[in-house]
C-alpha cells in the first residue's frame, strides 16, 4: 500500500531544491542541437539526489537514470531541448533568468518542458525514501534531446539502437497536470514547382514559379476546412510553414518555389492518403511539381547523424488501457479526485514511442500547452509537486495492479 499523503508531504518537501534546480536549467540556453551543458547538470542533480542505480549518456545524447533492478521496465520521459526566445524584447522576464513570480518559474523551457525535470529527479529521491521501489519493476527516466526539431527521433534511438522496450511509458509534454491518452500524429511535406526563368522586365517571357506556388498556397488553406475531424482527438489539419524561391536575380522571374506542410494527422489518415490529399490540391491548382516527405537529417549535440522520414503517427489509448487506468488511479489516490483523460493538441516523443512502436503511453505532466512556444513560457510551482508525487507513486500503483503483458 501507498502512503499518499506522506508522498505529497515529501514532494511538498522538495519544493524548493526543485524550483533552484529549474531555475538552473532554465537559465542554459538548450535549443535542440545543443543541449549538451543542460545534460551535464540534470546529471550533476541526479548524482546529488543519489537515489538512482544506474545513470548514462547515450550516444544520441539522451540521459537515462533508473531506479530498481526488477524485470518489468517502466519509463517516464521529459524532453530537454527547447525553441529559441526570438524577439527578446517581447519577453516580460529575461528568458534565461527563471524568474519566480506569484507562484510561477518564467523562462524559456520552464513550461516546454524543463519542468517535468525536477519532478522526476526527485520522484527518485521520494520512491527510495517512501519504499516505493516495486520488486518486479524497474523505473527509466529519459530526459531526451531533439524533440522539438524532430519529436521522437529520440526514442527511435532508444528503442532500435538501444534496445530498451519498456512496457509503458509516461510521457511528461505540458498537459496541466491532467491525464491524457493519445494525440494526433504528424508529417512534414514537402512541395516543390518549378517554371522558366526571364529578366523581370519582360515577364510574359517567362514562367513565374511564385505565382505556381501561390494558386497550391490557396487550394491548402481550402484543404485545411475539408480534413476529417475526430470526436476525440480533434481535427486534421494542414497549414504552410514555410515558403521559398529561387531567382538569378531580384530582376528575374523566378524558377523554382517551394512550400513546407505541416500537417497533423488523426484516426484514419495515412501518410499515403496526406499526399494524395495534396497531389489532389496541385490538380485542383493546375499546377505541377514534386510532393515528398520531408526528412529530417541534422546532427545531435554529439554529433550524431540519424536522419529520419518526417512521419510520425496518431495514437490513441483506450481509457480502460492498463496504463491510463493505473494514471487515474495514482492521481485519485494522491489528491482525491477521478479524471476523465483528455488528449493533447500538440505532437510529443509519444508520436514515435505509442505511434511508431506501440508502445503504451499516457501522459501526465506541469504546465499548459497554451504557453509553449510562447514568451509567456511558465510552469506553477504547485504543478512540480503533483507532478514528483505522481512520478514517484506511478510505477507502484501500475506494477501492483496489473500484470505484464508481451509486445
Amino acid at each position: 500500500m501507498i502512503n499518499f499523503a506522506s508522498v505529497l508531504q515529501q514532494a511538498k518537501k522538495y519544493e524548493k531544491p526543485m524550483v533552484s534546480f529549474l531555475r538552473d536549467i532554465v537559465a542554459i540556453p538548450s535549443q535542440t542541437g545543443i543541449e549538451g551543458k543542460v545534460i551535464e547538470r540534470i546529471r550533476k542533480e541526479i548524482k546529488k539526489v543519489g537515489a538512482f542505480d544506474k545513470v548514462w549518456t547515450d550516444k544520441f545524447g539522451n540521459l537515462l537514470a533508473q531506479i530498481g533492478k526488477g524485470p518489468r521496465l517502466i519509463a517516464i520521459d521529459a524532453h530537454v531541448d527547447t525553441v529559441g526566445v526570438g524577439d527578446p524584447a517581447e519577453w516580460k522576464h529575461d528568458p534565461y533568468k527563471g524568474k519566480v513570480k506569484n507562484g510561477i518559474v518564467y523562462g524559456r523551457g520552464a513550461g516546454d518542458q524543463k519542468g517535468a525535470t525536477p519532478a522526476m529527479v526527485y520522484a527518485g529521491k521520494i520512491m527510495r525514501d517512501q519504499g516505493l521501489i516495486h520488486p518486479d519493476c524497474s523505473l527509466l527516466m529519459t530526459f531526451t534531446v531533439a524533440e522539438e526539431d524532430c519529436d521522437g527521433l529520440c526514442w527511435q534511438y532508444i528503442v532500435k539502437e538501444s534496445k530498451i522496450r519498456p512496457e509503458c511509458v509516461v510521457v511528461t509534454d505540458s498537459t496541466d497536470c491532467k491525464i491524457l491518452r493519445g494525440q494526433r500524429g504528424r508529417m512534414e511535406i514537402g512541395v516543390t514547382v518549378r517554371g522558366k526563368s526571364c529578366h523581370g522586365s519582360m515577364p510574359h517571357k517567362g514562367d513565374n514559379a511564385v505565382y505556381k506556388i501561390a494558386r497550391v498556397v490557396r487550394e491548402i488553406e481550402a484543404l485545411n476546412e475539408k480534413l476529417r475531424p475526430h470526436d476525440f482527438l480533434g481535427k486534421a489539419t494542414i497549414t504552410v510553414s514555410y515558403i521559398d524561391c529561387k531567382t538569378p536575380s531580384l530582376c528575374a522571374v523566378p524558377d523554382h518555389a517551394y512550400i513546407h506542410l505541416d500537417r497533423r494527422l488523426t484516426i484514419g489518415d495515412t501518410k499515403e492518403s496526406a499526399i494524395r490529399e495534396v497531389k489532389a490540391a496541385m490538380k485542383r491548382a493546375k499546377v505541377a511539381g514534386d510532393v515528398e516527405i520531408v526528412r529530417y537529417e541534422k546532427p545531435t549535440y554529439t554529433g550524431l547523424l540519424y536522419p529520419t522520414e518526417n512521419y510520425f503517427p496518431t495514437w490513441c489509448e483506450p481509457e480502460n488501457a492498463p496504463q491510463v487506468a493505473a494514471a487515474v488511479d495514482t492521481y485519485e489516490g494522491l489528491f482525491g479526485v477521478r479524471q476523465k483523460p483528455s488528449r493533447w493538441t500538440f505532437s510529443t516523443n509519444g508520436v514515435s514511442i505509442a505511434g511508431l512502436y506501440g508502445i503504451p503511453c499516457v501522459g501526465f505532466g506541469p504546465a499548459p500547452e497554451a504557453v509553449a512556444h510562447t514568451v509567456n513560457d511558465s510552469v506553477p510551482i504547485e504543478h512540480m509537486v503533483k507532478c514528483a508525487a505522481f512520478y514517484a507513486s506511478f510505477s507502484k500503483v501500475y506494477c501492483t495492479k496489473y500484470k505484464a503483458k508481451k509486445h
